[in-house]
């Protein structure tokens, strides 16, 4: 693995959305196709609690073919909040996940990422209530 430095683009600051608490939101203008941040991934194994039970799940990424893999993102990752309408996707590549933002993104906008796969095209229910 090369080095993985922590992103300069971000910073984390009280949500715009309802019931977000924390977002992370653009230190400078961002440029769509830009890398926003990169963040290495910690699975559960089979035998550790299940976070969906947990305070957790609201910090969870599923992945896998069958969405059954359970993983925190480290950086910013489990920070990025959720729409249907976001501004950067996210896609995982062996025990890291990218942030690129999806379009321009304006300093000190919230970034948000929609949960379900990433895609801004998937508007189905979370799996927990907004």
């Amino acid at each position: 693995m090369n080095k993985l430095v922590p992103s300069d683009k971000i910073y984390i600051s009280n949500s715009i959305i309802a019931k977000g608490e924390r977002g992370v939101f653009a230190k400078n203008d961002i440029k769509k196709g830009e890398i926003i941040e990169t963040c290495p991934v910690i699975e559960f194994s089979d035998d550790s609690s299940d976070p969906r039970q947990s305070s957790l799940i609201t910090y969870t990424y599923y992945f896998g073919a069958n969405k059954d893999q359970s993983t925190i993102l480290l950086g910013f990752g489990s920070i990025y909040n959720h729409s249907h309408e976001p501004n950067s996707v996210y896609k995982q590549k062996d025990m890291m996940v990218d942030f690129t933002a999806s379009r321009n993104i304006k300093k000190d906008e919230e970034i948000l990422v929609n949960y379900l796969q990433g895609n801004k095209n998937v508007k189905n229910p979370l799996w927990f209530e907004l």
